[in-house]
């Protein structure tokens, strides 16, 4: 899990499922297997599989900074976007990868909020 520097609300709707693909594409460039990214505007949470054999710091920074410089190579608008420094990373069990996932994939309810 990381965030957009100062969680602010870059990754709106329209670029969202397009990183999600890139981000995959990072990944699998890594020896890994994304098996699901997702998020709101300020933050994306990744489920992946990574090689044993490189580490995860690695990994994040390449993923960060490809997926930084692309996002200002397609929308020249978002030229101010940076990551924010430092990430998440937790070890799933595979008995505990579905429940995970779920909790990925349902990131846009986990987050609303009510309005009175």
């Amino acid at each position: 899990m990381f965030s957009t520097k100062d969680r602010e609300p870059w990754l709106q709707a329209e670029l969202r499922s397009r990183l999600w693909e890139y981000l995959s594409g990072v990944i699998r460039s890594e020896g890994g297997l994304c098996l699901l990214a997702n998020g709101i505007a300020d933050h994306i949470h990744l489920l992946a599989r990574l090689r044993q054999d490189k580490a995860v710091s690695e990994v994040l920074r390449s993923i960060k900074a490809s997926s930084s410089a692309w996002i200002h190579a397609k929308f020249p608008k978002l030229r101010g976007f940076h990551w924010q420094d430092g990430y998440g990373d937790f070890t799933v069990s595979r008995s505990q990868t579905e429940t995970v996932r779920r909790y990925i994939a349902n990131q846009e309810v986990h987050h609303r909020k009510l309005r009175f």
